[in-house]
This record gives structure tokens, sequence and C-alpha cells, in this order.
């Protein structure tokens, strides 16, 4: 009984001290989860560019669609990467994205996003959308640091997540029952005679919590992935079988000389990515690496991404950045255990690991994290207003027999 008062007190003071942040972080998961396809809907005049007969059409030169890009929406930033799907029906997204590191805030650090929807047969821009000041990533950047910069934000919200792990943890003790007739109680709502809404908020609590812990602690558990980078090694360590190194490729550099590079490698690259992975979504080419500019990179890569879905299936392609040469081809089914657990890390946090029931589970869930910190305050605030009557109570009493 000692151990359970301990762990109780532990789980109430843990809980009030960081159920502020919990219950944001967990309304805007729950607000990002499906922002793939309510941006689908919003945007799907866009997404396909509906140019007639591209059987028997080309795509422009990525360098000729990007000039045309920039005459037409005349930003003085250069265009940071391409988004290219496999059906060339669906429009090619050009994105601006430059950051200030100095900044000490997500609108002082992000100096543009911007995605533009272009048609590749014809460079004509469909549409631009200002993702910086757009209403899911503003959600995604409070959810990951509560809008500060990364660096030191990331902890903000990464340790209270900490401490939320481990307030589940002392909340399945507390709940655990200590015979077969208490556990009947436990495992569903017992209101056939009950009234009071302190009781029904802390059933609430107590069984939402339960059923929804196991699934809490893994996106607790690949969010906290990202803000400390232990997390991402032990992750790694365990899946890979104990392996400490992370696969490096740096090993396949650029060799060729700046002078074979030209308007055209790009259109070289982008060729063999789709005659290696026919049947991918898509791929993204970084367009700052493959400028025309005289500063030399490592080499270029490519991120393949094989599922319209999800990112965990995916492949990566390093290239020769002056002659468009491929270097290298890393697989996802080449790919270690590790790997794969890390690649699938955003998947599995964001529910989009197994489609649209995952993310459905993941919104659920994210939601009652949320009440959690509610309910919670409300059994102790109870509790506490209750002692306070008793006592009271007790002093009238005492007052009435001294008397």
């Amino acid at each position: 009984m000692s151990f359970k008062k301990t762990i109780g007190k532990l789980h109430l003071w843990l809980g009030l001290s960081t159920g502020l942040i919990v219950f944001i972080v967990s309304i805007t998961g729950a607000m990002y989860v499906f922002k793939e396809e309510i941006q689908g809907i919003i945007r799907k005049e866009y997404k396909y560019h509906h140019e007639p007969n591209i059987a028997q059409k080309h795509t422009l030169p990525l360098r000729k669609i990007e000039a045309l890009v920039n005459q037409q929406t005349h930003e003085r930033y250069p265009l940071h990467w391409v988004e290219i799907p496999l059906n060339k029906a669906q429009s090619y997204k050009f994105v601006y994205h430059e950051s200030n590191k100095n900044g000490w805030n997500y609108f002082d650090r992000l100096v543009i996003y911007k995605t533009a929807y272009v048609n590749p047969f014809t460079g004509k821009v469909l549409a631009v959308f200002d993702e910086k000041n757009g209403f899911f990533n503003i959600v995604k950047f409070i959810h990951w640091s509560l809008l500060l910069r990364n660096d030191w934000g990331k902890y903000i919200v990464g340790i209270p997540v900490l401490i939320f792990i481990i307030s589940l943890i002392s909340g399945i003790i507390l709940w655990w029952p200590k015979n077969k007739s208490a556990a009947k109680q436990r495992f569903w709502f017992s209101w056939k005679n009950v009234k009071n809404w302190r009781r029904k908020n802390y059933d609430l609590h107590n069984v939402l919590g339960f059923y929804s812990s196991f699934f809490a602690l893994i996106i607790a558990i690949t969010g906290i992935f990202y803000s400390f980078f232990a997390v991402k090694a032990l992750i790694y360590f365990t899946f890979s079988g104990g392996q400490i190194k992370y696969p490096d490729f740096s090993n396949y550099k650029t060799s060729a000389p700046i002078e074979q590079r030209s308007a055209q490698t790009i259109d070289r690259i982008s060729q063999q990515v789709e005659q290696r992975f026919p049947h991918a979504y898509g791929y993204r080419i970084d367009l700052g690496q493959a400028h025309l500019d005289d500063h030399k990179h490592e080499n270029l890569s490519v991120f393949v991404k094989e599922l319209s879905y999800s990112y965990h299936k995916n492949h990566n392609l390093i290239f020769d950045e002056n002659s468009g040469k491929l270097l290298h081809v890393h697989k996802h089914q080449d790919k270690n255990l590790g790997e794969k657990a890390i690649a699938a890390n955003y998947d599995v946090h964001v529910g989009s690991i197994f489609g649209i029931w995952s993310k459905i589970l993941a919104f659920v869930v994210s939601l009652i994290c949320a009440s959690l910190p509610i309910s919670g305050f409300l059994i102790w605030w109870g509790r506490r207003k209750k002692k306070n009557v008793t006592s009271s109570k007790k002093q009238i009493l005492t007052e009435t027999v001294t008397h």
C-alpha cells in the first residue's frame, strides 16, 4: 500500500506539472493526423494539371521548369527542392524554403516556405501555397517546439513528454487491480446507478487511460525520438541487433570535374531514378545541391518514396553532382531492421504506417491523451475540495462541542 501511495503521489505531481504542455502537444497532434487527407481535398484541383494527351508528350527539362516557375512567382529566394510524382498526370511540386539561423521563434526562423504546383509539360504555375503561415505547418511546430527555436524548443516539449511516459507507466501500476473482482470494475464503465460526476470523471481517466496507454506510449516514444538523440540511437541499437554505427555513405563523393556539369545533368539523374523505380510514388531532388554554381557538395542524394501515404518504405540514391553518374543505390529491402525502424518512426508517430485505419487510431489516442491532464486535474481538484469541506465540518463540530 505504501508503494502504491508513493506511485500515486508521483503520478499526481508529474501530471500536474506537465499537464498543460501534454494537452497542447496531444491536441495539436490530433489536429495534424489528417493533414494529408484534408490538404488533398483542398488542393485537389491543383494536384492534377489536366494536361491533355500526355502519353504523346514529354515533360520539360527541370531547369527550364525551374526558370519558368521563378518568372511567374517573382520570389527573390531560390527554389530549394522539387517533388516529382511518377504519375505524370500529377503536378510537380516546387518548394521555396529558407531559414534564418538566428531566429528565436518559428516566424523569425522560417523566412519562406511556399509550395508551387506546376504543370511539368508547360511550366505553368497552377497555384502557390504559403506553407509557413498555413494552418497545418503552424500546428506542426506548436506540436514540435511550441513555435520556439528548434534547438531548445524541442526540449521544452520533449522533457514534459518524457515525464508523460513515466506518468503513463505509473498510471498502469495504479490501475492494476489486486484481484479478479476489482479487475471487472476497471475494464469498463459501471455507471448504472452512478450520478456523481466525480465518479464518472474518475472512471473516464482510469478506463480510457488504460486502453490508450500502450498506443500512447508508442506515440510518445516516437515523439521524443525528435527531441533526444539518445532515443534515436537506442531505437537503432535495439532493432539492428546491437549495432552502434549507422551506415555511412560519405565515401561516395563527386569526383567528376565541375566542367561536366550542365543544365541537363539533373535531367539525366531524374531519368535514372525513374528507370530504376518505375512503380514508386515519387521522388525528391534537392535543387539547392544541384544548382549551376561553383560550390561543390559531397554528392547529390535523391529520396524515393515508394508509397503515397507513408514514408517508411523508401530508397536513397547517390549521384555525382557534376556528371550525373549513379554512385550508389540503397534500397529499402537492403536496409537493416534498425534503419527501417528509423525510417518508419515518423509514420508510426503520426499513424500513417498502415494507412487510414492506423491514422484513426492515432487520432483517437491523441484525443484521449489530451483529455487525461484535464480529467486528472479534476480528480485532484475534487479531492482537494472534498478535503477542505471535510476539514471545515470537523472544525465547526469541534468548536460546537467546545462551546
